[in-house]
């Protein structure tokens, strides 16, 4: 086996490997973790103040581990047939999303020095580093599929919930404009109202006062429970159907003779 046959193993989790890719597997997914835990904490002014000097060690070591680790994928991607062409194979490979995830992880930190201002916002790409983990967790491939799946009836559900939104919003600015000019001074100012109650959140920076308003309010709210369990349950109902209903039978064998047994 070549040495860009290993590393491709190694670094792509679709392939079957044996333990250098679990350990690597291991070490780069705890890489991530440990790198939003210490964006976290050095927001944390007493902490950044005591390890300030540490955080930025590891900055430093986490820029070059995923700069080696990009060049490395660009480099033996070309084992996989699909991007076996030397250029536009490593092109195309190059432009996935998950790709251009990888690369923002750790790009824009080479152009820190250009302003020592824009610091905090690259430190906001560190954020690109937790999607990296996207292709070593099952779940989420199965959570894709399932959006994938149930995108139409998602996508009515939701746009059935702001045809609601919109109507409620309608009618209870003409009921509550003149009593509150300053708070439903709008339709769009009062679909805030609507969102805050649809969602059971209720900040209570707007409230209808009027005996209409106070009436709608009441069943809009009830009805937001209603309209928000529906993409809740085209989800359930599609992780249902992916995990058991597309699974296959398990047949029972004989324990003596070894033959299938039929119901």
């Amino acid at each position: 086996m070549t040495i860009r046959k290993r590393l491709y193993l190694t670094l792509e989790p679709t392939e079957k490997g044996g333990i250098i890719e679990r350990i690597f597997e291991f070490f780069l997914v705890s890489i991530i973790i440990l790198n939003i835990l210490a964006v976290m904490l050095d927001s944390v002014e007493d902490i950044r103040g005591k390890y300030d000097t540490l955080f930025v060690n590891f900055e430093y070591f986490t820029i070059i581990f995923f700069t080696v680790e990009y060049i490395a994928r660009i480099y033996s991607i070309v084992e996989n047939p699909e991007y076996s062409d030397p250029i536009k194979g490593r092109i195309r490979f190059m432009t996935r999303p998950l790709a251009i995830i990888d690369l923002l992880a750790f790009l824009p930190f080479y152009f820190v020095f250009l302003d020592l201002r824009f610091l905090r916002i690259f430190r906001l790409m560190s954020l690109f580093r937790l999607f990296k983990i996207a292709r070593y967790l099952h779940a989420l491939k199965i959570f894709k599929k399932v959006l994938t799946d149930r995108k139409e009836q998602l996508i009515l559900s939701f746009l059935f919930i702001l045809f609601v939104l919109a109507i409620i919003s309608f009618v209870m600015f003409y009921a509550e404009h003149e009593a509150q000019p300053d708070k439903f001074s709008s339709i769009p100012a009062t679909m805030w109202w609507g969102i805050a109650t649809i969602t059971t959140v209720g900040y209570g920076d707007m409230v209808p006062v009027t005996a209409l308003g106070k009436f709608l309010g009441g069943l809009f709210a009830i009805a937001g429970v209603g309209l928000l369990a529906l993409p809740a349950g085209i989800l359930s109902s599609g992780f249902f159907e992916l995990l058991h209903v597309d699974r296959p039978k398990e047949i029972k064998k004989c324990p003596h003779c070894g033959k299938d047994i039929h119901e």
